[in-house]
């Protein structure tokens, strides 16, 4: 049965069970069926899908040009502490009739910050004890935990990378809550995303120092976990640009290249945003595959932009095609090291009822679902895998062979050129590759 508080929010609304593709029941799954098996392993253990707190239980429906249009019943209670239980109760009866395990946070998505730090430490102690009864009582579990250093106007110019040691300070202090309440509720990893960690000109900024500085926070975080016993993972996410105009974690090549520099790619990994690869003029599987190539894909934002628009709309993910594609890199790639699928999305502006977040969900949980049995069925039963292998059988034996190996130099590679003279071309067969993926969606 489905968790419900004292107070039911999401009132004639049962527990969303898996009815089949020839379902016409809106408030059922068509395709995700938690138990069944896909490549070894079912889908809830593939997915670990998560819940966002931030877009679907604080969320209201504003955008840059009016206020929110959301009016939930949980946003009524004008102490803030009571506010916080309120939606931590309309959280988890959610999240437990979606039938979904986890769930993720910021620190001040779960009770609102205060005027002080002192007291911000002791909200967020509280409610961080309601909700490990929440947890308790529901076996839903907290994916990762993270801290919201962007919205409050002190770091306006970033928190690690800031030019005033003192609001670096603030953040560190603002982090180690945030880490003590992750470790607290169990989580299983830690996510930074930079959100202000670049710059609005040069003209005023040292790329070099401010780099440094992210580079020595990080590290200086992730030591303090570790020595509180810490486990999980740590998670970074890019994004190119918007707040800043440049973004010092711009895409899963950048990361990597700052991981590595910094010391930090062993215990670091990308949680990566379909949202945001758009925005890097890139495709969520290059994202994925450049990460994955690295051995640090950890954990992915399931989303879309709009592809007319240039920034960040976070809507819910239904375009089969994109995530199929990303399924492939995801089961090639054996999967994600230690994250999940969070739903990092929102409801549109003049979506106002209770059961469209509902709707949202089951729809995005639906096309994940779909696009893993797609993907699998075109590893293991079309032609896709050997005619991406042979497209590079050249180097699988031969003078090709010994170059992988590093056999050769290269002069021996003049050589090798002298002695084909002119060669054939060979086809990428790229509308055939398309096709296969048409043919089997």
């Amino acid at each position: 049965m489905a968790l419900i508080g004292d107070k039911e929010y999401f009132k004639g609304i049962g527990e969303i069970k898996f009815e089949g593709k020839d379902s016409d029941n809106p408030l059922a799954y068509k395709w995700y069926n938690p138990e069944q098996v896909v490549a070894g392993k079912k889908m809830s253990e593939h997915f670990k899908f998560a819940i966002a707190y931030w877009h679907t239980f604080c969320g209201q429906g504003a955008d840059p040009f009016g206020p929110g249009t959301q009016n939930f019943e949980w946003d009524r209670p004008s102490d803030p502490v009571e506010a916080a239980k309120a939606k931590a109760d309309a959280a988890f009866e959610f999240i437990t009739k979606m039938g979904v395990d986890y769930f993720c946070f910021h620190d001040f998505d779960l009770i609102q910050e205060a005027d002080t730090f002192v007291e911000s430490e002791k909200r967020l102690a509280t409610i961080v004890e309601y909700i490990k009864g929440k947890q308790a009582e529901s076996g839903v579990k907290l994916l990762w935990g993270t801290a919201n250093c962007f919205s409050n106007p002190r770091y306006m110019n970033g928190a690690s990378t800031n030019p005033d040691f003192n609001v670096l300070a603030r953040a560190g202090g603002q982090i180690k809550l945030a880490l003590d309440a992750t470790m607290e509720l169990n989580g299983e990893n830690y996510v930074f995303w930079g959100g202000r960690e670049g710059y609005m000109s040069l003209l005023n900024t040292d790329i070099k120092r401010e780099l440094d500085h992210m580079g020595k926070f990080l590290g200086m975080a992730r030591d303090y976990a570790r020595s509180q016993g810490f486990k999980g993972n740590f998670f970074i996410e890019p994004k190119p640009m918007e707040p800043m105009k440049h973004q010092y974690d711009f895409d899963s090549a950048t990361v990597v290249g700052f991981l590595n520099e910094y010391g930090l790619q062993d215990d670091f990994k990308l949680n990566l945003e379909f949202n945001h690869a758009t925005l890097a003029n890139h495709t969520m599987q290059h994202e994925m595959e450049v990460a994955a190539a690295h051995g640090m894909l950890g954990s992915l934002d399931a989303n879309r932009g709009d592809y007319q628009n240039g920034w960040d709309t976070d809507q819910f993910p239904n375009n089969i095609t994109e995530v199929t594609e990303a399924m492939l890199t995801f089961l090639k790639a054996g999967g994600l090291q230690g994250g999940g699928i969070n739903f990092d999305a929102k409801i549109r502006r003049n979506s106002t009822d209770l059961d469209d977040v509902f709707h949202a969900h089951i729809g995005g949980m639906d096309t994940f679902a779909r696009a893993l049995v797609t993907a699998d069925k075109i590893i293991t039963s079309s032609p896709y895998e050997e005619m991406r292998a042979k497209r590079y059988s050249s180097f699988d034996s031969g003078k090709g062979k010994d170059f992988e190996d590093g056999k050769l130099s290269f002069k021996d590679l003049y050589d090798i050129a002298h002695e084909n003279g002119e060669l054939e071309l060979q086809s990428g067969k790229q509308e055939l590759f398309e096709n296969i993926i048409s043919q089997y969606i």
